[in-house]
């Protein structure tokens, strides 16, 4: 029996250090899941505190002779926990920070329509408000009303239910942890263009809006960073 293992078999027995020792020893587990949630409303430190119970309820669930790594069947607990608390907690909140450059945003996108009788650019916007191209896109698709969950982003057909469905297996979880590590690993351009396509839901042309290129060039960057990604966790 491997350590984790005995402290799982002690903390089931009611042993509470043994239950401490375990959280304090897979930290990074949870936080890896925890990161995954930030920027939706609740403080980072919330989050792992969620997380933490999540694992702990794993702990108390597990079966030691289930075959398979801890780890691989804590994740997806993990998750669930947070998960649940912010669908109870109501909609995903959008940080006041958001909410503030989105109204600045409305407010000078309506005075430059009115100046230049016609839509004002990213760019336009971003002179005279003082914000990024980035922060401009992130802050209008953060605040506008959610899309579907089973819309598709790209030619590969990702979904943001392929992201957040709570009936996928643990090995899915596993591997979209991967993912996201590998994301992390991505050039600058590519991960900003993995970012806006697929956890803000920008299509290529307002991508390459923001970035201010083509098209294109957006559609190149995309399909390079997806293969580098393949390349990663393959």
């Amino acid at each position: 029996m491997s350590h984790t293992e005995e402290l799982i078999r002690l903390s089931q027995q009611g042993d509470e250090n043994a239950g401490e020792c375990l959280v304090q020893e897979n930290s990074g587990l949870i936080w890896s899941v925890a990161k995954r949630f930030m920027g939706r409303g609740t403080e980072s430190e919330d989050l792992y505190q969620l997380g933490c119970l999540g694992f702990l309820k794993a702990v108390e669930g597990f079966d030691l002779a289930y075959g398979t790594q801890f780890s691989t069947y804590a994740v997806p607990k993990i998750a669930g926990e947070i998960r649940r608390f912010l669908r109870d907690d109501g909609a995903i909140k959008v940080s006041r920070t958001l909410k503030e450059h989105s109204c600045a945003i409305k407010s000078t996108r309506s005075k430059l329509s009115n100046v230049f009788g016609r839509e004002p650019t990213i760019s336009e916007i971003a002179q005279h408000t003082g914000l990024t191209p980035e922060e401009i896109a992130l802050a209008e698709t953060a605040t506008k009303e959610v899309e579907s969950i089973q819309k598709e982003a790209g030619e590969d057909g990702f979904t943001l239910e392929n992201v957040l469905s709570d009936t996928e297996s643990e090995e899915r979880m596993v591997e979209k942890l991967a993912l996201r590590q590998a994301i992390e690993e991505l050039p600058d351009r590519e991960k900003l263009v993995i970012s806006l396509r697929y956890f803000h839901g920008l299509t290529q042309d307002r991508v390459s809006k923001v970035l201010q290129v083509s098209q294109v060039q957006v559609s190149r960057i995309e399909k390079k960073a997806i293969q580098h990604l393949r390349e990663r966790i393959e």
